[in-house]
C-alpha cells in the first residue's frame, strides 16, 4: 500500500511538471479554451520605442547562452534545471533529477520528451512564444504586439503576443538595467496558466555541442 501511494504521488508530481513544461512554451492541447478578451496593444511613447529597440539589439546580440533556472507554476510547484540557447532557433531545457522531463528545439520544432509515456511529441517552433527569443533578427515589428511596457527603477518589463494569434498565449520578459540583462520570463498559456522561469548564472558566447539540441 505504501509503495502504491508513493507511486501515485510520484505520478501526480510528474503530471504537474509535464503541464508546467508544456505551458512553458504555450504548448496546449487541441481544443483548449481561448481567452475571452483578446489583448490590446500598449500605448507606447517615443521613449518606449527607443527602449524597445535597445532591448531588441541586446537580445539579438545573444548568440549562445547557458543558465541555471528555477521554474514556478500557478499551483506553487517548483522545478530547477539548466538551459542552453543557440540562436537562431535552438534551445534545451534539462530538468534536475529526479525529474527527467526534457524539451529542446532544433530551429524548426520544439520537442518534448515525456518519460511517463516514453514518447516524444513536437510542435512547430514558430507557433510558440519561444520563437520571439530564438528568431533572428529579434524585432518588435508587425508580427509581434507589445501589450505591456513598464520601466520602473532598475527593472524593465515587456509583454508580447503574436499579432496573428494574440489569444494563444503571451510572453513577459523582465530585464535588469546597468547592464541590461534578461533575468526572467513568464509564459501564460491559452487557459491562463502562468509559468515563470527565473535565470541565474548566465554565461554568453561559448561554443555549444550540436547534440545538445537532440534527445540525449
Amino acid at each position: 500500500m505504501i509503495r502504491m501511494e508513493c507511486l501515485g504521488a510520484a505520478m501526480s508530481i510528474l503530471r504537474r511538471f509535464r503541464a508546467a513544461a508544456l505551458a512553458l512554451l504555450c504548448v496546449t492541447a487541441p481544443g483548449a479554451a481561448l481567452a475571452q478578451n483578446a489583448p490590446m496593444p500598449a500605448h507606447l511613447t517615443a521613449a518606449d520605442y527607443a527602449e524597445l529597440n535597445r532591448i531588441a539589439e541586446y537580445l539579438d546580440g545573444i548568440h549562445t547562452m547557458t543558465a541555471s533556472f528555477r521554474q514556478v507554476v500557478n499551483d506553487g510547484s517548483t522545478a530547477t534545471g539548466h538551459l542552453w540557447v543557440q540562436r537562431p532557433g535552438r534551445m534545451r531545457f534539462q530538468y534536475d533529477p529526479p525529474n527527467s522531463l526534457l524539451m529542446y528545439s532544433d530551429a524548426f520544432y520544439v520537442y518534448y520528451w515525456d518519460p511517463e509515456l516514453k514518447q516524444t511529441s513536437r510542435v512547430a517552433l514558430k507557433t510558440t512564444p519561444a520563437w520571439f527569443l530564438l528568431r533572428e533578427p529579434i524585432t518588435f515589428n508587425n508580427d509581434v504586439m507589445v501589450t505591456r511596457f513598464e520601466h520602473t527603477g532598475n527593472t524593465v518589463r515587456v509583454t508580447v503576443v503574436q499579432t496573428a494569434s494574440p489569444s494563444e498565449g503571451s510572453l513577459t520578459m523582465d530585464f535588469t538595467e546597468n547592464p541590461l540583462i534578461l533575468r526572467q520570463w513568464t509564459v501564460v498559456d491559452q487557459r491562463g496558466r502562468a509559468t515563470t522561469v527565473t535565470l541565474n548564472d548566465l554565461q554568453f558566447g561559448m561554443a555549444l555541442a550540436p547534440d545538445l539540441f537532440q534527445n540525449r
